[in-house]
């Protein structure tokens, strides 16, 4: 090794001490190890006066080497903090250029964002104020959003925690390598429309004004021959009461239906329905004074209630239950039990079914006869097995001179197995929600429930044995329904005594239902919302297939 005193040339690696005469005594080395400064060493104050310090003092070659190291060491981490600052400085203002881009657009500003200051200035440590700007600069413009953001921000890309700007950095940074592949495939605009909640052009309303009911329906498509429910109402309101005996509506049971329509009106205000219709039944066919009333409901509530036939009923009433029947039926007797009348329709379902299960009726009747008409021709409060007898007996009648084939019979059931009831009418979901027992009447679990005959006859039983407080302290009758209950059953044992069948299924719905259905059809909807689906479906596997 080359002695440091001779003054000649260092060895490869070390650190330079070229042209530096002389070097450090035996005592001021050993000063050096002992951790004494030497007495003529001047204090370093900072990097650049250390370098130039050392450099002039004679006798340094020994300690340069790892001294220099540090110091370039030192000097690259500054150089390095340096540049971490400033890329971080670049991406948070590259960041809140895209999020100040992505408000101006989002709020319809026109307005110029002033361009950041120039590059002499100090930059910020990339810090935000609430606003958006950097607390060194101003907003920058939406042409430096490339910049490449932090590494925070581009984990909150990642995983889906990071702001709309930041994605939106993200991917003007990676357009230049993937190209087009970065471009995702516009997203239809009916797919957009599946999408949105719900218009409301694409609502519909039904109202039924019964004997017994006032009812509002409210409902929006969804899968085809389905609708969603919007808003509902019902309430008990007896407008025929007392027509059985006078012939005309009373005017407390008017004044009980213009109360309840006012509820009605503000429903239907509050929406914008697409399409509507209202509809009066039996109490306002066979009422006298029946139009009198219409006029004054428009008059008070603004509400225009069309009064239907008899047929129309019926055929309202197969289509609410169009779901319920099965595709493997090919006989159904449906029955809707009203307040004032009772539909029948008979359907013969062939291998070509519709899409509109009342074009398969091939026989209805219409009985003038309902709950609260029988009840107060029989009496509804106190009802004896020989009342009931006497109830059903009445109701036969009716039925003997209704024009149709046995149908029905044993030997029918025999040669087709499928054959059932269906019936739609408070006196049968009442029937049903006894034969479960229910707390409280539920419809998700009435709708659609299969009874047996022998159950049918067992709740029957037991309905006839209760008096009117028992009946009126079932939560599934209750005291509105109370004295009208044994009258629908009177009429639904004269059903089943003319069309015989092993077991019934039971309909919460009925002319509302039917209603909506039929205006659905009408407008095509259930064919947009196929045509939408199909949309919808072709776009997802075109953004996989981009993908």
């Amino acid at each position: 090794m080359m002695n440091p005193d001779s003054g000649g040339k260092p060895p490869v690696g070390g650190a330079s001490a070229e042209g530096r005469p002389g070097g450090k005594s035996r005592r001021r080395r050993r000063a050096k190890r002992g951790g004494k400064p030497p007495a003529a060493t001047a204090p370093v104050r900072g990097l650049d006066a250390a370098i130039s310090t050392d450099a002039g003092r004679p006798g340094s070659s020994e300690q340069s080497a790892p001294r220099k190291r540090k110091r370039r060491r030192a000097r690259a981490g500054q150089a390095a903090t340096r540049a971490g600052h400033a890329a971080n400085g670049e991406a948070n203002q590259a960041e809140a250029a895209a999020q100040a881009a992505a408000s101006s657009v989002q709020n319809g500003a026109a307005e110029q964002v002033a361009p950041a200051k120039g590059p002499g200035r100090r930059r910020g440590r990339g810090k935000k104020s609430r606003e958006g700007r950097s607390l060194q600069g101003r907003p920058l413009t939406a042409g430096q959003g490339g910049a490449k953001p932090s590494g925070a921000s581009k984990a909150g890309s990642r995983h889906g925690h990071g702001t709309a700007a930041t994605a939106k950095a993200g991917h003007a940074r990676h357009g230049h390598a993937h190209g087009e592949r970065s471009k995702l495939p516009a997203v239809p605009d009916v797919l957009l429309e599946t999408r949105r909640r719900p218009h409301a052009d694409d609502l519909y309303a039904a109202l039924d004004l019964g004997t017994n009911n006032c009812r509002l329906l409210i409902a929006q498509p969804t899968r085809p021959g389905q609708f969603r429910v919007v808003d509902a109402f019902s309430r008990i309101v007896r407008l025929g009461e007392g027509l059985a005996a006078t012939g005309r509506l009373s005017d407390d049971a008017m004044d009980r239906a213009v109360e309840a329509l006012k509820v009605c009106a503000s429903k239907l205000a509050s929406r914008q329905i697409r399409k509507m219709r209202l509809i009066a039944t039996e109490a306002c066919r066979a009422a006298a004074n029946g139009e009198v009333f219409l006029e004054r409901v428009t008059r008070e509530t603004g509400l225009t209630l069309e009064i239907i036939d008899r047929e129309t009923e019926a055929r309202l009433a197969v289509s609410g239950c169009s779901s319920l029947v099965g595709r493997e039926a090919r006989s159904v007797v449906l029955f809707d039990i009203g307040g004032g009348s009772s539909e029948i329709a008979v359907l013969r379902i062939q291998e070509n079914r519709s899409s509109r299960l009342a074009n398969h009726i091939t026989h209805w009747t219409s009985l003038p006869v309902g709950v609260v008409t029988l009840s107060e021709r029989h009496g509804g409060r106190d009802v004896t097995p020989a009342i009931f007898s006497a109830m059903v007996d009445e109701v036969e009648a009716m039925l003997a001179g209704f024009d149709c084939p046995a149908f029905g019979s044993a030997d029918e059931q025999d040669a087709d197995p499928e054959f059932y009831l269906i019936g739609t009418s408070g006196t049968v979901t009442t029937l049903a929600g006894v034969h479960l027992d229910l707390p409280r009447y539920d419809r998700r679990k009435v709708d659609g429930l299969w009874l047996s005959d022998a159950e049918v006859s067992e709740m029957q039983a037991k309905l006839l044995s209760w008096d009117f407080q028992g009946r009126a302290s079932n939560p599934c009758i209750g005291p509105d329904r109370a004295d009208l209950v044994l009258a629908g059953c009177a009429i639904l044992e004269a059903i089943r005594r003319r069309w015989p069948a092993r077991r019934m299924r039971v309909a919460d719905r009925g002319l509302r239902e039917g209603l909506l259905t039929d205006m659905m059809a009408d407008d095509g909807v259930w064919r947009r919302t196929r045509g939408r689906r199909h949309a919808e479906q072709s776009a997802r596997g075109a953004a996989e297939m981009h993908r």
